[in-house]
């Protein structure tokens, strides 16, 4: 079972950058798809925010195409998000997850980050 331990959530102001890192333990070699996913203040969903597939390419959410870069390590051990320019609307919780495509996704507890005007 794999599991994942988020990093690196903080405040902020607006333009500035930070790097979250994941965490993860367990059998990964069945992953098929890494993503970071945000919640933000007061919703219920959770949206995807980038992907790394095991084969394919990378996705990113439109609002944070050219500013966000999604990134693992080839041993599968970490995954990392790299954030730029940051803005008040990416405040909210980060949540790194594990896909296999046939169970549930795995979702990490989660790093919040709060994005100041």
């Amino acid at each position: 079972q794999v599991q994942l331990v988020e990093s690196g959530g903080d405040v902020v102001q607006a333009g500035g950058s930070l790097r979250f890192s994941c965490v993860v333990s367990g059998s990964s070699s069945g992953v098929k798809t890494w993503a970071w996913y945000l919640q933000s203040p007061g919703e219920d969903d959770r949206e995807l925010v980038a992907s790394v597939p095991s084969a394919g390419s990378i996705r990113y959410a439109d609002s944070v195409k050219g500013r966000f870069a999604i990134s693992r390590d080839n041993e599968k051990t970490a995954l990392y998000l790299q954030m730029n320019a940051l803005t008040p609307e990416d405040s909210g919780i980060y949540y790194c997850v594990a896909d296999d495509r046939i169970g549930p996704k795995i979702w990490g507890p989660g790093t919040r980050v709060t994005v100041s005007s």
